[in-house]
């Protein structure tokens, strides 16, 4: 079977392999040779547009018959792979522009690409032309070979895993087998054009799938040159995108997302995805991964796989949290902590010192009564078993996950998926910009590179940028620091003397006031520095110039989430370990630059604070996403096809229709990843301080699954198909953040909660068998004579003539030998806090690690199956070359030997005994 035509030998990838030296390594276009064009050799004076129109017989088509809402070229029969756009501005760079677009397009075709251009007088607003491309069979073959892409060779003979009994309870959950797998399951083999009769190729124009083919058309888009400039080679799709020359370059939809198309060949994939999946109503539903896979490729087919299985696990994380949470709304009134601070015979009666200098006043303890109580809510034992649970949640979150990966790793054919075929291979940016070149000793072929101090010059301005772009963030949170200190006194001034607010003042207190506020303006400073900063990474990033994708994609994501984490989580760290840390006591108060003094926690801890800080910070950035991602290119959509809408529908094409679409962008799955690793550091990190954060985050993905999959397919353009067998590099991150969480929560549980003083009061101190806890309060409250206040810290008022006030530590009162000093309950409680934070740590780390190891990665019925996969398609490739060389021997050529027939069969013996 013989499927090559004339150019199969001369096509751009093939030439741009076998050429020696330089040749190799630089755009592949170049080393074309335009013989075997099927473009005839005297359209080369004819514009784009007279170009386009001639098709192999030479014969121009008419265009009455073309069909606007389609997917096909004017004779209905070539597809659509790629479209390109462009609008003549007669500006001063026309002119260069326009030879640009000529170079380029000339060496597409001689890439043995075939392009078709809509004149702009046929565009919807009259302005725009549309430059329609179709890759060949023979062009396809090619670069499936180079891109060792995989194709069918035989159908799964494999039987599928025994049902589970209980699949029929999730039935409701399900959507139809079609939906669910649109394809069969194959076994599959790298592409090779000259082993065409060993695959299912029952129709050339369906064998490559539409995302197998705008892949292939971008691998040739991102390394066509167009010209020389300044002395350079410039070529590549994305530099004509960056200078105007082209003003978008998107392959289609199969059609629109509402509807079916009217033409039979159409899969209708877009609305499939569209009524199964991206419609909220369809929350409850399954994913249909497969058909996600077909229509976007697998890096955003493992990207929902992901999502998905990571809001299946909130579901476990949500439950115990609330359980956690409605165990401490519970036992609210039977707390003697707050029952204490509540009863005026005793929080009424002790006196607290001022909160801040001269101008704050003395107080009682019961007006903090409220907050006391709803502190409970998150301050209990329970804190201490979610702390632990969760710790143990994350480790089986990634655990599974990894075994979820690998099944679709087999499921997908990425088992053998090497990351050199796509991310390793050199960036056109990198070969542009990299004039000089050295042999690389494995495969011996010259290629470009970097100078070593060129490279330590780029990275240290890229370090110094980082690194005062994270100490700007730490300026902007002593900011957010200084002006809690600035403020709290004049909270405390207006609710002491505004007789509206008295009403409310139990609830909202100075310290809660000053916490929101300062929580909302710390939220307003994150956004902003977030998105300056994503501009600046991204530039870093370019100056780098990393030799590969991967290199690019990790180390802009390094870059990134090192900014978000601190941008993001120092707020919340210095809530949970430092407010109320290093306060000094009356008289000796601690000052930050010697001006503003030190806030203090709630008598009741600070805890609620961090939760309050924690939930704005949260929900806040997941409110603000939703908007970004859905509201906004809603509008800008509904802006751009507000004159369209006015015209008959017959005149609004498809590549028209998917241009005024948004562009989904090479990052777009970059900032998906890192909002979602985000929101999993707050509900790991801080989750002892707030057990609802998981609920939160389940509601939040559910929302963000559909939200994301309605952008994706109503919204935006159809992004390039790309292929990824994982996460990447956000694994690694997921891994060092669920080790960090454990030591954060053991922090938290030991240094933030009132957990351990507590105990220790319960189990040594107290004295009422009855009711151990009674007198807690008392106990942790130390006392301070007036008399002993330096005039910066004087109240300026004392109407009452109070003696004596009560401050939060464990100090030796004034009448005592070591006076204000640390009580020895002070060692034990700092002793019995250390020792927890040993304790869980080697607890749950044991745990961890434990379960790690009894988990395998890769589940046993997958192992089998890639084996015995690996088995049957080798076979299949022997007995196909076992053929071949019969066919040689019956047909007399010399060159196949006896002693080469017994060594293919001695190798298939060997294949089937290993």
């Amino acid at each position: 079977m013989n499927r090559l035509g004339k150019k199969a030998n001369e096509t751009l990838i093939e030439m741009a392999l076998s050429a020696d030296g330089e040749e190799s390594n630089g755009p592949l276009c170049e080393t074309i040779s335009t013989s075997g064009s099927e473009v005839p050799s005297g359209s080369e004076g004819l514009n784009s547009t007279e170009t386009t129109l001639l098709i192999s017989d030479h014969q121009v088509i008419d265009k009455r018959h073309e069909s606007k809402d389609s997917i096909f070229f004017r004779d209905g029969v070539r597809r659509i792979d790629f479209v390109l756009s462009y609008v003549d501005d007669l500006n001063k760079e026309w002119e260069k522009k326009l030879e640009r677009r000529k170079e380029f397009e000339s060496n597409l075709q001689k890439a043995g690409l075939e392009l078709e251009t809509e004149d702009k007088k046929e565009s919807e607003d009259g302005k725009i032309y549309f430059v329609k491309i179709h890759a060949p069979w023979e062009v396809l073959i090619t670069y499936a070979e180079v891109l060792n892409i995989k194709v069918p060779i035989r159908e799964n003979d494999i039987p599928s895993t025994v049902e589970n009994p209980l699949d029929c309870m999730l039935t409701p959950f399900r959507l139809p087998e079609k939906v669910m797998h649109p394809e069969p399951d194959y076994f599959t083999a790298p592409f090779s054009k000259d082993k065409q009769e060993l695959y299912l190729i029952n129709d050339e124009s369906t064998f490559f799938s539409p995302s197998m083919r705008n892949r292939i058309v971008n691998y040739i888009l991102t390394r066509c040159p167009y010209g020389t400039e300044e002395g350079k080679k410039k070529f590549g799709i994305k530099r004509l995108l960056n200078n105007g020359t082209y003003s978008a370059a998107y392959p289609l939809h199969d059609c629109q997302y509402w509807k079916k198309a009217s033409d039979p060949n159409c899969d209708n994939e877009r609305y499939t995805l569209y009524m199964e999946w991206a419609r909220f109503l369809r929350f409850y539903k399954e994913q249909p991964l497969d058909l996600i896979r077909k229509y976007y490729g697998e890096k955003i087919g493992i990207y929902f796989a992901w999502l998905g299985f990571y809001t299946e696990m909130l579901f476990l994380a949500a439950v115990v949290g609330v359980i956690c949470f409605l165990y401490g709304l519970f036992t609210m009134d039977e707390n003697m902590s707050s029952k204490e601070i509540c009863d005026a015979a005793i929080g009424g009666e002790i006196i607290m010192c001022p909160l801040c200098d001269r101008e704050c006043e003395y107080w009682r303890l019961n007006t903090t009564c409220e907050s006391s109580e709803y502190s409970h809510l998150f301050d209990n034992v329970a804190t201490l078993f979610f702390a632990i649970f969760m710790g143990i949640w994350v480790t089986l979150f990634l655990e599974f996950w990894k075994r979820r990966q690998a099944r679709l790793k087999y499921e997908w054919d990425l088992v053998d998926f090497e990351e050199e075929q796509q991310q390793l291979q050199l960036r056109p940016e990198y070969e542009a910009k990299c004039t000089q070149k050295k042999k690389n000793p494995v495969t011996q072929e010259m290629e470009p590179y970097l100078p070593l101090t060129s490279q330590a010059v780029r990275f240290c301005i890229s370090g110094t940028t980082v690194l005062f772009w994270v100490s700007l963030i730490i300026a902007s949170m002593i900011a957010v620091i200084v002006y809690r200190l600035a403020v709290y006194a004049a909270f405390a001034s207006l609710m002491e003397n505004t007789q509206s607010l008295q009403p409310i003042s139990g609830l909202l207190t100075p310290q809660l006031a000053t916490s929101v506020t300062a929580s909302c303006l710390n939220f307003v400073i994150i956004m902003i520095l977030n998105f300056i900063y994503e501009r600046i990474a991204i530039w870093i990033t370019d100056m780098e110039i990393p030799r590969t994708h991967m290199e690019y994609e990790n180390r802009l994501t390094m870059k990134m989430f090192l900014f978000q984490f601190v941008n993001y989580y120092s707020s919340c760290f210095y809530v949970a370990f430092f407010k109320g840390k290093f306060v000094g006591y009356p008289g000796a108060y601690t000052y930050m630059f010697n001006r503003w003094r030190n806030e203090e926690c709630d008598p009741a801890g600070c805890l609620i604070e961090l939760t309050t800080q924690l939930t704005i910070v949260m929900a806040g950035k997941q409110i603000w996403g939703n908007i970004q991602e859905a509201i906004v290119p809603w509008i800008c959509n509904w802006w751009g096809r507000r004159k369209a809408r006015s015209n008959p529908e017959n005149l609004y094409s498809r590549w028209e229709q998917d241009h005024d679409l948004q562009t989904f962008g090479a990052l777009g799955l970059f900032y998906e990843y890192l909002e979602m690793v985000i929101q999993f550091g707050f509900i790991t990190l801080f989750v002892a301080s707030f057990p609802l954060a998981p609920l939160l985050a389940l509601m939040n993905n559910i929302l963000e699954i559909r939200v994301d999959s309605w952008k994706l397919t109503t919204q935006y353009r159809r992004p390039v198909a790309a292929k990824a067998h994982s996460i990447g590099v956000w694994q690694e991150i997921l891994n060092g953040m669920a080790i960090l969480s454990v030591v954060t929560n053991a922090f938290i549980v030991a240094f933030t909660s009132d957990m351990i003083p507590r105990l220790v009061y319960y189990y040594a101190y107290s004295e009422n068998e009855e009711s151990p806890m009674s007198g807690y309060i008392n106990n942790s409250l130390s006392v301070f004579d007036i008399s002993d206040f330096p005039e910066r810290n004087k109240p300026k008022q004392n109407p009452e003539g109070f003696e004596q006030c009560r401050y939060r530590d464990y100090r030796y009162p004034p009448d005592h030998e070591r006076k204000y000093l640390h009580t020895m309950q002070f060692w034990h409680i700092l002793a019995a806090k250390l020792a927890f934070i040993i304790i869980m740590e080697h607890v749950v780390f044991i745990v961890k690690f434990f379960v790690a190891w009894m988990i395998p990665d890769v589940p046993a019925d997958v192992k089998a199956k890639i084996k015995r996969e690996k088995y049957l398609t080798q076979k299949i490739l022997h007995e196909y070359e076992l053929e071949k060389l019969k066919e040689r021997l019956c047909q007399g050529d010399k060159r196949a030997t006896e002693k080469e027939f017994i060594a293919t069969e001695g190798r298939m013996e060997l294949s089937r005994a290993m």
